[in-house]
């Protein structure tokens, strides 16, 4: 049957997998380090993994195609993602999504051992440029955007800003770009309860802050939001 459905140009295709990790229906996968149409089947042809290609690799196009079968889909994104490194149906494996679950504990009871006090990060992966515009661990998330450095500079940052919240993390002076666009497109396409942004007291770090703003004014959506300034020696400054 003739119907619209994705076209890859191997050419302009960098292999950086953002457009698999943004669909998990398994239709794409990397072919020796190019993002490749593997399933007809499971593209259903609206274009949502063209937004997040950097560089402008897919586009749509009306030709003789498997029709989408949805119920396939549906039966497949029940399943749990695949786990080998080798098995790159979902992707690279490094931007496989995946919620991770911690047991309770109490950190009094922990000691006083930094390598005692357990990870509180709740899903996989972290990195904005990675993480999928759509995924189940955002909804109903309360939404933590974090610069990379606050991990370094401020010692409870897994108890204090992590826990019980979503963590997406950049750099907007060494990612050189505005994360405007994403996470306008995360907050538009999922149930965000809140947002906190924990950034450096450093200027290049005001960007993260400004996308943040931005993208709730670009989704519609005006959420609850406040913004924490880490200074370089550790300490906390609420905005």
């Amino acid at each position: 049957m003739k119907r619209a459905i994705i076209h890859i140009d191997e050419e302009k295709c960098n292999g950086c997998g953002l457009c698999i990790s943004a669909r998990h229906e398994g239709a794409l996968q990397l072919v020796d380090g190019k993002a490749r149409l593997i399933l007809e089947s499971y593209c259903d042809g609206l274009g949502d993994c063209l937004p997040e290609c950097p560089k402008g690799a897919i586009t749509l196009e009306e030709r003789d195609a498997a029709e989408y079968d949805e119920e396939a889909v549906k039966a497949r994104t029940v399943e749990t993602p695949c786990h080998s490194s080798e098995t790159l149906e979902c992707g690279c494996p490094g931007s496989q999504t995946r919620t991770i679950h911690h047991e309770s504990t109490n950190s009094k009871d922990q000691g006083n051992t930094s390598f005692s006090i357990p990870s509180q990060l709740r899903q996989w992966p972290v990195q904005i440029k990675l993480v999928p515009t759509r995924a189940p661990f955002f909804n109903n998330a309360r939404l933590l955007v974090a610069a990379d450095c606050t991990a370094y500079a401020y010692a409870g940052i897994h108890t204090d800003f992590i826990r019980d919240r979503i963590t997406i993390i950049g750099c907007p002076k060494l990612d050189m770009t505005d994360y405007t666009e994403k996470l306008s497109a995360i907050i538009k396409n999922n149930d965000i309860r809140s947002i906190t942004v924990l950034k450096m007291e450093v200027p290049c770090c005001s960007g993260l802050s400004n996308s943040v703003r931005n993208a709730m004014v670009d989704s519609g959506k005006y959420l609850p939001w406040n913004v924490v300034t880490v200074t370089t020696d550790g300490q906390l400054i609420e905005s």
